[in-house]
């Protein structure tokens, strides 16, 4: 049996999360964005994952991490995205783009769901 952890309003801590991810994912796609896959996962242990592979009407992938926060201080939720989880982040995508015959251009954004609403941050960091 699982436990998830409730948070203040009674909502476990993943339905919360997977209400963000659902309000990023209409925020992109209401501007043009298409979605390719949700919650893509390496196999095996200490992999990375990635809330949601979009791709711009130019051809672009876009690797979305999707951040909330109720809370500001220490930075809000971009800044909670830090080396480790990116390097998890580019491990992915590069995982994911294995199965591409030619490589797409490619970027890392981060959606941050806060008490302001969305914001989108294109090319949040290098996969470099």
């Amino acid at each position: 049996m699982q436990f998830l952890k409730k948070n203040t309003v009674g909502q476990t801590t993943k339905a919360r999360g997977d209400a963000g991810e659902d309000e990023a994912l209409a925020y992109l796609q209401a501007r043009g964005l298409r979605l390719l896959q949700r919650n893509y996962r390496t196999p095996g242990r200490g992999g990375g994952e990635i809330d949601l592979i979009m791709q711009s009407p130019d051809g672009t992938v876009v690797f979305v991490e999707v951040r909330q926060r109720s809370r500001t201080d220490h930075g809000g939720a971009a800044a909670s995205i830090g080396y480790q989880k990116q390097r998890r982040i580019i491990f992915a995508a590069q995982h994911y783009l294995l199965r591409w015959r030619r490589l797409p251009p490619a970027r890392f954004d981060v959606v941050t769901i806060e008490a302001a609403g969305p914001e989108w941050l294109q090319a949040a960091f290098d996969g470099a």
